[in-house]
């Protein structure tokens, strides 16, 4: 079943979509500020109140929504997002037809909670609507799949040894990545590429680019898929930026565009590289703003350790038409394709508060008309520390404490995801860093345990 064929059904419509298919529960989906996918589900005899977005849940037991005297808050469906899951496994087929609703959380009298991170989206996209423009987002999510013990449990022993674009045998992830291609298409996904990716047992499904909001919800329902397709198989699918050492790290990288009127305003042919004002203040905005973003768009401890040189991931603010050292990059494409692929973000980012961010970024680089430094050709990683000065070039924070500092001392990043969002994000940040810091690892007893 694919999404419903009226982009806004109504939900006597829906009501009557759900009979027809024999859907006997509806999952009404949302997303905590980690980015963790929440979801209440319902059976048939609760539909009519599901859609009519009267379900309440305990806001105090979500991660960063509320506490416990202001606990009750409602999920408003929208109505637009609705799709069918195929079934995964017999078992799924033989206990009736499940189908989803992703939903905004409001408090009980209907406004908008400033909690929710799809809120925190979609403020920005009314700000960009406003300017007359409509940000479109493709991303290129990379994840690995790794074997699980006997007991059930995951590993980090990959399922194969394959390398960029093998094919099988080598790549025993052929298949699988087949199998969740189909399930995606089946659930309305216009998917443009799916392949090996550089590490054994690393993979990359890339669909085709939408608005921001749409893609947001997409990369969601991605992470729900990709999961539970290798957990069918016996595996274990994981968005861990950088589970193994040695080898390249998972990113996420997004190609950002701004649409006005149905044309792309980052298009200019008499521009140069063939880019209008308009690209180049959003480019300067989002560089402008990178380092207070980081902690948004790769927000784990481990995410830094994706984020070194030698792997393909970006660790210098710079932005290129050419090389893949840089934080931006100008695919070859111009005209309507013309666009910029912004490499840092990581597959464990929520995906609402990551385009949220980069959105406002960009904006202010236009409402400041900001002009970014110039195009570097060369390999960043190769420059001397005086040839990165000449060139204006700096580097991303290099772990969480530092991403988080940066953080809290840029308001544009800070005040586009709210009072409420930075007060909750930032104390788990800084709890996650804590944690982290007072651990004693594997490697410090291997390293010196012994010598000491």
């Amino acid at each position: 079943m694919t999404l419903n064929p009226n982009p806004t059904p109504t939900p006597e419509a829906l009501l009557a979509t759900l009979d027809a298919e024999n859907v006997a529960f509806l999952r009404l989906q949302f997303t905590d500020i980690l980015g963790t996918t929440k979801n209440v589900e319902v059976p048939r005899s609760q539909f009519e109140k599901a859609l009519r977005g009267d379900v309440t849940f305990d806001g105090s037991a979500v991660e960063g929504f509320t506490r416990v005297e202001e606990s009750d808050m409602l999920l408003s469906p929208d109505l637009s997002t609705f799709l069918i899951y195929p079934p995964f496994s017999p078992e799924d087929a033989a206990s009736g037809r499940i189908a989803r609703l992703i939903c905004d959380v409001t408090l009980p009298d209907g406004t908008p909670f400033e909690g929710d991170p799809r809120f925190v989206l979609k403020r920005q996209v009314e700000r960009a609507r406003a300017l007359g423009f409509e940000m479109f987002v493709g991303t290129e999510p990379e994840f690995f799949l790794f074997e699980r013990t006997p007991a059930g449990v995951g590993s980090t022993v990959t399922h194969d040894r394959a390398g960029y674009f093998d094919l099988a045998p080598i790549d025993k992830g052929e298949r699988i990545r087949r199998e969740i291609t189909q399930r995606l298409v089946q659930m309305g996904f216009e998917i443009e590429a799916a392949h090996h990716e550089v590490a054994p047992g690393q993979h990359e499904i890339d669909f085709r680019y939408a608005p921001a909001l749409e893609t947001a919800d997409r990369i969601a329902t991605f992470k729900f898929v990709v999961k539970r397709v290798a957990l069918e198989h016996g595996l274990l699918a994981s968005f861990l930026p950088k589970p193994i050492a040695g080898v390249n790290g998972s990113g996420m990288h997004c190609h950002l565009s701004l649409f006005r009127e149905g044309q792309n305003a980052f298009a200019d042919p008499g521009g140069e590289h063939g880019l209008s004002d308009t690209a180049r203040h959003f480019i300067a905005g989002v560089l402008e703003h990178a380092g207070g973003m980081t902690a948004i768009t790769n927000p784990l401890v481990n995410s830094y350790k994706r984020l070194v040189p030698g792997y393909e991931a970006p660790v210098n603010v710079a932005w290129s038409t050419s090389n893949r050292t840089a934080l931006i990059r100008i695919p070859a494409k111009r005209g309507h394709s013309t666009r910029a692929e912004v490499r840092m973000p990581d597959p464990s980012c929520n995906p609402y508060l990551a385009l949220a961010v980069l959105l406002a970024a960009g904006l202010d680089g236009l409402a400041q008309k900001m002009e970014p430094p110039p195009a570097i050709a060369r390999n960043i990683f190769r420059m001397t520390v005086r040839e990165k000065r000449h060139h204006r070039i700096r580097e991303l924070p290099a772990d969480l404490r530092e991403a988080v500092d940066e953080l809290e001392k840029d308001p544009v990043v800070a005040g586009a995801l709210g009072e409420h969002v930075m007060e909750h994000f930032v104390a788990a940040k800084r709890a996650e860093w804590r944690d982290y810091s007072t651990t004693v690892h594997p490697w410090e007893l291997e390293r010196a345990l012994d010598l000491i």
